[in-house]
């Protein structure tokens, strides 16, 4: 093997064997829970592909348009997963990966790079005034997703008339999607989407916007062709929405066989198969002393969550005929604002231990244990 080609070689891509695997699966009628974790764990190496792509064709559109396409593409797969969720009804386990997406980039991805980056050179530095804008930008975007869940309780109880409403379950009022919060969710949707918008119109004019992270996440390879990154985008694109249709198929047969809920299976499992691929890279960056960029990962796929994925499902949901409104239950609030909290924290002083690593990834075990043992009906 030349050494070209081992610059090439991604181990990930040796799971793309399992994509004809899962789509044979389902037409074979295997058992449920096969087809979900072929699907699941194909849909690792395709969202990998989709991210080496949008590099390459950063590298040959420019840094500015390169950002663009990162803000735009950075998070595909898990947007066409919850597309098809949507359409699927499940409607908690869309505002779930929702929540998990930030969650598992705050606690789970920025631990393990501050865990092995810490192990490994002790302390690591990084630029405070980006990282604290970062996190300032972070806390701002859990509120907007807070703001619509702590008043929609009120709302719908004032709308119903009923003065029952148990008010501990924000979730609860929206069993019957009541016009008012909808058009808050909608309202706020659109306020995110605009801040998103005017975020990436900034970062034309100065490239350290923290809603455009920076190109060049993905290991340096022998560069690819305009047509090959394009090819390659599309048919991944076209193959994750194949084995995601599998996957939100086999979801309630799951739940019913493993004993999961619908609500664990959204917070923990959907984001992790559908950004496992940039975790990885966010941890390797950490590994080569790249604290700064790895940081940018990890709380930049959080904003970008925040700030156009949630609200572009909202609007996507009421072209399909299922309204999905931005109000989440009060654990998913708490989680929430604790993780985004923490991370501002420890961008504070500008550098990172292994310490402060292993305490945010206790904090996402605990937080994965509650939710797992965490009734949600």
């Amino acid at each position: 093997m030349s050494a070209s080609t081992r610059r090439d070689f991604n181990p990930l891509h040796l799971l793309l064997v399992l994509v004809p695997v899962a789509v044979a699966g389902h037409y074979l009628h295997w058992s449920y829970t096969v087809q979900f974790l072929l699907a699941a764990v194909g849909i690792v190496p395709l969202a990998g592909l989709i991210g080496e792509a949008t590099e390459h064709l950063a590298e040959e559109t420019g840094p500015r348009l390169g950002g663009l396409l990162n803000a735009t593409l950075g998070n595909a797969a898990e947007l066409i997963i919850t597309i098809f969720a949507i359409r699927a009804g499940l409607m908690e386990l869309v505002k779930a990966s929702i929540t998990g997406s930030i969650l598992g980039n705050l606690l789970l991805v920025l631990g393990a790079s501050l865990l092995l980056g810490g192990l490994r050179y002790g302390r690591q530095r990084f630029e405070r005034t980006r990282a604290s804008v970062n996190a300032t930008m972070l806390i701002l975007a859990v509120i907007a997703l807070v703001v619509p869940s702590i008043f929609s309780a009120t709302i719908g109880a004032q709308t119903a008339g009923e003065t029952h409403v148990n008010p501990s379950s924000l979730a609860g009022v929206m069993g019957r999607v009541n016009p008012d919060v909808e058009a808050l969710s909608l309202g706020v949707a659109a306020v995110m989407i605009l801040i998103y918008g005017l975020g990436v119109l900034y970062s034309f004019r100065a490239q350290d916007s923290p809603l455009t992270r920076p190109a060049a996440h993905i290991p340096a390879t022998a560069g690819w062709s305009l047509r090959k990154s394009l090819v390659i985008l599309f048919l991944s694109t076209a193959a994750i929405a194949w084995l995601s249709e599998i996957l939100v198929g086999a979801v309630e047969p799951v739940m019913e066989h493993l004993g999961w809920t619908e609500f664990f299976l959204g917070v923990i499992v959907i984001p992790i198969v559908g950004n496992v691929a940039e975790h990885l890279v966010a941890v390797k960056v950490a590994l080569k002393n790249q604290m700064e960029l790895s940081l940018e990962i990890s709380v930049g796929s959080s904003l970008q969550i925040a700030l156009f994925v949630a609200p572009a499902l909202v609007f996507i949901s009421l072209l399909m005929g299922n309204p999905l409104t931005l109000v989440f239950n009060q654990f998913e609030l708490i989680a929430l604002v604790s993780a985004s909290l923490i991370a501002a924290l420890v961008a504070l002083d500008g550098e990172s231990n292994w310490l402060e690593g292993a305490q945010l990834l206790v904090v996402y075990v605990i937080v994965a244990m509650a939710f797992f043992f965490l009734p949600v009906g």
